[in-house]
């Protein structure tokens, strides 16, 4: 190409220097005046035979070879701010995170900078490289060995917490009751009203769908000890847990991650506070103490809303109450009952964990109040697997 090629314009000049496109920007290119040069720079650009650059052996755009790079001259440039900025990123030609080598001369640190900024942004917008066929496996293994990785950290943080706790069992004094008492109103008296109404539907629920099948068999009467055994045994405990893992857990996750996002956690430490004793212990005893309350209102709850459907369907809430005396044996409420504080203490052990990992930015606050939730019922679910395969093996 003839390097006496020109192309002029109020607000830059192109020339070719030695097989290098020189951009001689003019005047003020900023957001009021961009548009009308972004407009004319393309169609100059389009005239000089500039295209973009190749990459992996194929031409996006207009075979270009003779351009060994871009000099951006601002020795005329009197403003530009982001908009000019990416306009003139624009002749460094990126495709594929690949760009032309270019400089800039009698500019000042700041118009460096900014020009910097948006190669740098143009590069990545033009990085469209298709992912390989083994994405996916590759996604799994990220996926695996991350869950292997939470569930040490969250094990190490259990025995950290046992540590805690035996410590204070010998100090009483160390234990923050304040705290205890106004976490306990917090996650349990607060979450009673929910708890109690969503396990009367599910009685409700167990009942409808047994009064159904059991029907056509000519035993519906059966449907009390349905709901007796379901609701004592698994359902009950299971509603308490999940509605404590999406209401109290995500809290604690949400305040203790607050926390540490705004450095306070620093500052208890270093004015000698054990963030273990002020921030986990308390609501780790208030779950333990919270759920087998809330598990003993829910399976009364399940019970009533049982009875309802039942005394609807021709069983009267005297008989009702006779076999479930009759049939349903306690031990299922002891059944019940039992995985209730494992299950809080869990949930406290994963939300107080999730938040002290909190990083210093909004959105991972909420990336871990999301694994938070979602762990923890999880958690919840593989724990009671294990539990009834556990109470089967014991003939409970």
């Amino acid at each position: 190409m003839d390097t006496n090629i020109q192309n002029s314009h109020e607000a830059y000049k192109l020339e070719i220097d030695q097989g290098q496109l020189v951009v001689h920007a003019i005047g003020r290119w900023n957001l009021d005046t961009i548009k009308s040069i972004d407009k004319a720079l393309k169609i100059d650009l389009k005239a000089l035979g500039y295209g973009q650059v190749k990459s992996s052996g194929e031409d996006y755009g207009v075979d270009d070879s003779e351009f060994g790079g871009v000099i951006f001259d601002f020795e005329n440039l009197t403003r530009i701010d982001t908009a000019g900025a990416f306009s003139l990123a624009r002749t460094i030609g990126c495709h594929d995170g690949l760009c032309r080598m270019w400089r800039v001369r009698n500019a000042n640190s700041g118009q460096k900078s900014l020009l910097t900024v948006a190669a740098e942004a143009q590069a990545e917008m033009a990085r469209t490289l298709p992912k390989p066929w083994y994405d996916t496996f590759t996604r799994l293994g990220e996926g695996f060995l991350n869950g292997i990785a939470e569930t040490y950290k969250t094990i190490a943080f259990f025995g950290q917490f046992v540590v805690i706790i035996l410590k204070m069992m010998l100090q009483p004094q160390r234990i923050h009751w304040k705290s205890v008492v106004s976490h306990i109103e917090r996650v349990g008296l607060d979450a009673l009203p929910i708890v109690t109404l969503l396990s009367f539907f599910i009685g409700c629920v167990i009942a409808f769908m047994g009064a159904d099948l059991l029907e056509a068999f000519g035993a519906k009467v059966f449907v009390v000890d349905l709901v007796g055994v379901a609701v004592l045994r698994e359902f009950a405990v299971l509603i308490t847990a999940i509605l404590m893992a999406g209401r109290s857990n995500s809290a604690f996750t949400a305040e203790i991650g607050s926390m540490k996002m705004r450095q306070e956690i620093d500052a208890m430490t270093v004015i000698g506070l054990n963030t273990g004793e002020t921030l986990v212990a308390p609501r780790a005893f208030a779950c333990w103490v919270s759920a087998p309350i809330l598990t003993f209102f829910a399976m009364v709850s399940g019970l009533l809303g049982g009875l309802v459907v039942a005394w609807s369907q021709g069983i009267s809430p005297v008989l009702f109450t006779a076999r479930i005396t009759e049939v349903v044996s306690i031990n299922h409420l002891w059944v019940g009952m039992s995985k209730a504080p494992v299950f809080g203490l869990v949930i406290a052990i994963i939300g107080c964990r999730q938040g002290l990992a909190v990083g210093g930015s909004v959105e991972s606050l909420g990336t871990r109040t999301t694994i938070s939730v979602v762990q923890a019922i999880f958690t919840i679910i593989l724990l009671d697997a294990m539990f009834a395969m556990l109470f089967l093996k014991m003939g409970v």
